[in-house]
């Protein structure tokens, strides 16, 4: 249980990033001072500060070592997302770095 509330964090991080740039694009587009880039900025904020106090219960269960490595994961959803919502494109060797991350999250996660 503990280890799915941990990837939820995950999630939650890869989540707040992706409204960290949804904030930068309304900046970019309507300013620093609307409510689209403030909303936009407090409920990534939220969204961090709810995640925070989740992993902190997750981290009172469990050794950080083992369940810090589903941390990277974020280093992959985030792009998949920003490929989903954005657009954004990336190289081979951006992708097959993507690759390594999971089979060192898939690695790490059999020694336990």
């Amino acid at each position: 249980m503990t280890t799915l509330i941990a990837l939820l964090c995950v999630v939650g991080i890869a989540c707040g990033q992706i409204l960290f740039k949804l904030c930068a694009k309304a900046y970019q587009t309507h300013g620093l001072l609307t409510s689209q880039t403030i909303t936009l900025f407090i409920a990534a904020m939220v969204l961090y500060g709810f995640t925070t106090l989740v992993w902190i219960w997750v981290l009172s269960r469990s050794e950080l070592g083992k369940v810090y490595p589903l941390m990277a994961l974020a280093f992959v959803l985030v792009p998949v997302a920003t490929y989903f919502f954005f657009g954004e494109r990336f190289s081979t060797s951006y992708m097959t770095g993507i690759g390594l991350i999971v089979a060192g999250i898939v690695l790490t996660s059999q020694g336990q």
